[in-house]
Formats: C-alpha cells, structure tokens, sequence
C-alpha cells in the first residue's frame, strides 16, 4: 500500500534553488523528482512559493513555469471551509502556527500519512494519520 504524501513549500523551494544550502537542494530535488506517485500539495504551498520565489528574486516567468509543473506534477488540494475549521483545531490541539495547522489541515483532509517539511517536529505523529518528516534532519545535524 502506498502512503501519500504532502510535500510542503520550504521543500519545493528546497528543491528548485540552488546555492548555500546545495545538500538541501539535492536531498529536495530528489524528493520530488523521484515520487512514484504524484505528491500532494495544497492551494496554500502553491501562494508561499510564490511569495518565496519572489523574495529570492527570480521572474515572475520563472515562477509561473515552475507552479504549472508542480500543479501538473502533483494533486493540489484546495483550502476549504471544512479545511479551515480543522486547522483551527489542530492548532488549539498541537500549538503550532495558524499557517503551519493549515498545512497539517490539508494534509489531513487529502488523506496523506507523510508531511515532508523542514519547519516542524520529525516524526511527530498528527491525530493518528499523519507522520511529519523533515527530509534534512542529517543535514542539519552536520553543520
């Protein structure tokens, strides 16, 4: 059985630029490059790589390009109403951010058991379903 995963933004950011932090960048692009089934990611992922990309000045062109292969390379979750009140509970539940219990929300409603993301406890388990992994945990014990 295949789990699905939800991939969050810091990772296709990760993945899509290269610079200080190249060992990120390889264990990223690898991630979502090697998916053998299409990966999950939500309206939210799509607006905070946007406004990320932007703060790392690339074109608009640049950016647009790499938000229609991720809408076409993966299953984008729309953020909803239903969505919206379940953040609002995990939050007040686990203490995480809004924004962060936004993407645990979405994950969740999508049916995902694997969040991939930098900014939240490895391995923490969310209501039973969902497994946080942060892909960068060796790396960033290295440094």
């Amino acid at each position: 059985m295949n789990v699905r995963i939800f991939v969050d933004t810091n990772i296709w950011v990760y993945a899509h630029l290269e610079g200080e932090e190249d060992a990120k960048h390889q264990i990223a692009n690898t991630l979502v490059e090697t998916a053998v089934q299409p990966l999950v990611i939500s309206t939210q992922v799509l607006h905070e790589y946007y406004s990320a990309m932007l703060k790392n000045k690339m074109t608009d062109e640049w950016i647009q390009a790499n938000l229609e292969a991720m809408i076409e390379y993966s299953e984008v979750q729309l953020v909803t109403l239903s969505v919206i009140r379940l953040a609002h509970r995990l939050k007040i539940r686990y203490r995480f951010s809004y924004w962060d219990s936004l993407i645990l929300a979405s994950a969740l409603d999508a049916g995902c058991g694997l969040l991939y993301s930098e900014d939240l406890q490895t391995q923490q388990r969310i209501e039973n379903q969902l497994i946080i992994c942060n892909p960068f945990v060796q790396v960033n014990s290295v440094k």
